[in-house]
């Protein structure tokens, strides 16, 4: 009998299983949206929080980068738990961990905020955000989710479809959560957003489906016909079981520590950036709180998470490409919005900025099922977690710059990412002389 008609064979007595690629890709692109918007805990209302305990730029920058620390160390673990447990459960996990922080931070504003904040509460302050901060994680958890449900032909295009959704909630939070803050009050907003987080975890649990391999496994059915049976439903990327050895496994491969490096740049950037430009737009450009927020959201965050529709152009003309395309736009950008002192020009390198670092987190992780098939929720979680440190690593420096160099270090803190850029730039170069992705039809395996 030949592979195709077992398949057949197979797939007429294979269980039911519930849901379908549509919803189980719906459900986890819901709930990174929820999720992820913890990117901007602190960011749009970091004035608040300064002007209370008294911040230097230093301590400031790690408070807004506080909910990345966990958004990205985690998606390691989680993202390869997902190879033994399936999505939803540690989807589950991070939400909740995320409800449990939210709440913490709300009863610390009803009980000392705003007369007696503190610099004494910088601690408790910090670590709140940083528990709040554990739905960011959830982006890995997503994307082997994603992964699982789909082909390989079309993981760009589904992928920036996941991505995009989810990233833009930290935009559309920007926009709204200053004009929460003053229309009614720094509390009463977080008390909104908490609200928000407990009913999305709600929805996400009640929809999300695991792909087939999963169900069947979590039915007590043997991995290997679970396996024939989810093959036969159209699944093509499988776990390898091992939970940690996916993460190892993935380590092994040279290319996966270029997809971290560029993902660092691309990703990490957009996270770093998202909670730095308020800042910068009110400390360098005069703006108030409440008009830093929406443009941040506008210039920046929304539209770096709409292109991230740079999956489909990655499909279409190769991650490595798209890839070098984008990280020469930043470049081109950030060398903008080092000398950029007129409002202006620096909201069209900002634009051009957001552009850059959305199709070149779309063009990255296009090519994780590329590089690593064997071992998607290892690789996710590896790429994923180390790339996006770098949402925790560069503000802090971007702090230093300003307590050096006072308000013009906001702008001249951006050659940090001048130089990821180049760097991203040439390891782009690098993967497209190496290993060009084959054209529709083709096969080029992927180099280990």
């Amino acid at each position: 009998m030949s592979e195709r008609s077992a398949s057949r064979s197979v797939g007429s007595e294979a269980p039911a299983v519930r849901g379908s690629p549509r919803q189980g890709v719906a459900s986890a692109k819901f709930g990174f949206f929820v999720g992820f918007a913890g990117v901007v805990l602190f960011g749009p209302v970091a004035s608040e929080f300064e002007g209370a305990m008294g911040l230097s730029g230093l301590l400031l920058g790690l408070l807004v980068a506080a909910p990345q620390l966990t958004g990205s160390l985690l998606r390691i673990p989680f993202g390869a738990w997902v190879e033994n447990a399936g999505a939803k459960k540690p989807f589950l996990i991070l939400l909740g961990l995320s409800v449990v922080g939210m709440g913490g931070l709300l009863v610390l504003l009803v009980t000392a905020y705003p007369d007696d904040l503190t610099i004494a509460h910088y601690p408790v302050v910090f670590l709140f955000g940083s528990l709040s901060g554990c739905g960011i994680a959830t982006f890995s958890v997503g994307t082997a989710q994603t992964s699982y449900w789909y082909s390989t032909d079309e993981q760009g295009t589904v992928l920036a479809l996941f991505g995009g959704l989810g990233n833009s909630s930290p935009g559309i939070f920007t926009l709204i959560f200053p004009v929460a803050l003053a229309g009614v009050g720094l509390t009463n907003a977080y008390l909104a957003w908490f609200v928000f987080l407990v009913i999305g975890t709600g929805i996400y649990a009640r929809y999300a489906v695991d792909a087939p391999y999963f169900q069947y496994v979590t039915r007590g059915i043997d991995e290997r016909e679970a396996r024939g049976y989810a093959e036969a439903r159209g699944q093509e990327l499988f776990p390898s079981g091992d939970t940690m050895g996916s993460v190892r496994r993935a380590a092994s491969i040279p290319r996966t520590w270029i997809l971290v490096a560029l993902f660092f740049t691309s990703f990490g950037g957009f996270l770093a950036l998202t909670v730095w430009y308020p800042s910068y737009w009110s400390s360098l450009h005069g703006l108030d709180a409440r008009t830093a927020g929406p443009l941040t959201a506008a210039s920046f965050t929304l539209l770096s998470a709409l292109v991230r529709a740079g999956g489909a152009i990655s499909d279409r003309f190769g991650g490595e490409a798209t890839a070098i395309a984008s990280f020469g736009t930043i470049a081109i950008a950030t060398a903008i919005l080092i000398v950029a002192r007129n409002f202006s020009l620096a909201l069209a390198a900002t634009v051009l900025l957001g552009a850059g670092m959305g199709v070149g987190s779309a063009a990255v992780f296009q090519l994780v099922p590329r590089y690593v098939p064997d071992t998607v929720g290892g690789a996710s979680g590896l790429i994923g977690g180390l790339g996006a440190f770098g949402g925790f690593v560069v503000p802090p420096v971007l702090g230093l710059f300003v307590d050096f160099q006072g308000a013009s270090g906001y702008a001249t803190g951006f050659v940090v990412y001048l130089v990821l850029s180049i760097v991203a730039l040439g390891l782009s170069s690098m993967l497209y002389r190496a290993t060009p992705t084959p054209t529709p039809g083709s096969s080029v395996p992927a180099d280990d």
